[in-house]
């Protein structure tokens, strides 16, 4: 049995979904469904026995510490989390309110609870926690690429609160013994991501015929990581990553936004061509977003040499899996729109 948190949301529901395909394990799966947490992205595991979904918050120490003496999970995966610059620009409490708060009390209710185990348990126990590069800042062109060992950098809130959380994360690992791992992955891009993200806002807008919004001059870089060849990772930092350690995941894929945008726009037009002429005429330059980073990279050269992990993407080939995804899912896009609409 698995804990996971955050199961709902894009990351950790592609993770269960992965993971209960390939493995007999069950999975325990703690989501607090806020606006980004989907049952629908879920649909697919309906009646498995396998899978116990519950409704609840890592803040709720009573909750977490119940679901740990009931079902004595081998480890857990921690995905919960806010995630959305913007959001975390315009009101950042939410940010510190469960990527701090939060992660804090769920490592002080998995560590009660762990201690109390038998030697045996404590030692096979592992709490994975999945944060993100924005911890490291922002590089100059040409600068080498993000490893384990850059300092820690962040310039916007949501960057700040993750960044709190991994520091927890390994002083919990370091004061208490608790076997800790964490992943600092890059971009992530694949199926169920919320639309307020920048490949599926494209392909959602690009549809309706609006303006595809661009930051400035588009030119900041990320490196893009197909979140299939994410979860990939994951199970294996999980299977043999060492106690303590931290492991950057990327996809090799360091591309500027206008680039992606204008990839996006190029597979519509083959895969959905609309009558009033090319997609990328639609894209509008905005005003840019405060504190930008210019650029993310990621070394994986650790987790490629200790745990023999690549990714299996290009960001050619994942790309147009994604758009395919979206297109063939408009009634899932649609839902969340109608959603969103209601809520505002």
């Amino acid at each position: 049995m698995i804990l996971v948190t955050g199961g709902a949301g894009f990351i950790g529901s592609n993770f269960v979904l992965d993971w209960l395909a390939r493995s007999d394990e069950p999975v325990v799966n703690l989501d607090k469904l806020t606006y980004a947490g989907n049952l629908d992205n879920l649909a697919a595991l309906a009646g498995n026995p396998r899978h116990l979904f519950v409704h609840g918050d890592i803040g709720d120490a009573d909750l977490v510490a119940g679901l740990l003496a009931r079902h004595q999970p081998r480890a857990l995966l921690h995905f919960a989390a806010e995630t959305h610059v913007d959001r975390a620009i315009a009101g950042p409490a939410p940010f510190i309110a469960t990527n701090v708060n939060g992660s804090f009390t769920l490592l002080e209710t998995v560590r009660a609870w762990w201690q109390a185990l038998d030697a045996a348990a404590r030692r096979d126990f592992r709490f994975l926690h999945v944060s993100t590069d924005e911890v490291y800042g922002s590089l100059a062109p040409g600068a080498a690429a993000f490893t384990e060992s850059t300092p820690y950098a962040p310039n916007n809130p949501y960057a700040a609160s993750k960044a709190a959380s991994d520091h927890l994360v390994r002083a919990y690992g370091h004061t208490y013994g608790l076997p800790v791992l964490t992943t600092n992955c890059s971009n992530n891009y694949g199926p169920y991501q919320f639309p307020e993200k920048l490949i599926p806002l494209m392909i959602a807008r690009a549809r309706a015929g609006q303006p595809l919004p661009v930051y400035g001059d588009g030119q900041q870089v990320r490196d893009w990581l197909y979140v299939g060849d994410h979860c990939a990772a994951l199970r294996r930092v999980l299977e043999a990553g060492r106690p303590g350690e931290t492991y950057n995941i990327g996809g090799r894929n360091e591309l500027a936004n206008l680039e992606v945008v204008r990839t996006v726009c190029a597979i519509l037009d083959e895969l959905a061509p609309q009558a009033g002429g090319q997609y990328a005429g639609q894209i509008a330059h905005v005003a840019d977003r405060p504190g930008h980073d210019r650029r993310y990279a990621i070394d994986a050269g650790k987790i490629e040499r200790e745990l023999g992990w690549t990714p299996a993407e290009s960001f050619a080939s994942g790309i147009r899996k994604t758009v395919a995804w979206y297109l063939e899912h408009a009634s899932w896009m649609a839902a969340l729109q109608a959603g969103r609409e209601r809520r505002a």
